[in-house]
């Protein structure tokens, strides 16, 4: 396996949304959020898992130059105007250098190329040190919806 070595990363890194590949992986699966979030994502290695079971499942990992810093997943279903942030990810070493806000940037416009795409839908678990107030800065806007217990918001594209 050809795994890139761990590098410096610095904030003004060219933040992409790659394949993961055989060769990166592991990599991906290593990407952790801070202990204080792990409620409110679920581990790389499951999305992934889950991913290879829902064909409208399309899926990324972020990176910082040649660093991997994260993971994107979307439910694409070109039927239906609506798409959705299924998961997202940044590592706890690697937020707070703006990867995440730029990653998001990038995905949103890969979703605004879907057919159909009117409105981007994610969801998150409300409390102490929740994505939410982060989406909302990116525009999302809350919907007043829960599901399973989860705030819904959207961003009309």
């Amino acid at each position: 396996m050809n795994e890139q070595p761990e590098t410096e990363v610095t904030r003004d890194a060219v933040v992409s949304l790659r394949e993961v590949t055989a060769d990166t992986v592991r990599a991906i699966i290593r990407l952790k959020v801070k202990p204080t979030q792990t409620h409110f994502v679920a581990e790389n290695a499951t999305s992934i898992a889950q991913a290879y079971f829902e064909p409208k499942a399309w899926f990324r990992a972020i990176y910082a130059d040649e660093t991997p810093v994260g993971f994107v997943m979307l439910f694409d279903d070109p039927e239906k105007p609506e798409y959705f942030l299924w998961r997202y990810m940044i590592d706890g070493r690697y937020q707070g250098l703006g990867f995440g806000r730029r990653a998001l940037e990038s995905f949103i416009d890969h979703v605004r190329t879907r057919p159909n795409a009117t409105e981007l839908f994610t969801s998150y678990v409300p409390g102490e040190g929740s994505p939410g107030p982060f989406y909302i800065r990116l525009g999302f806007e809350e919907t007043g919806e829960v599901d399973d217990g989860e705030n819904v918001v959207k961003l009309v594209l």
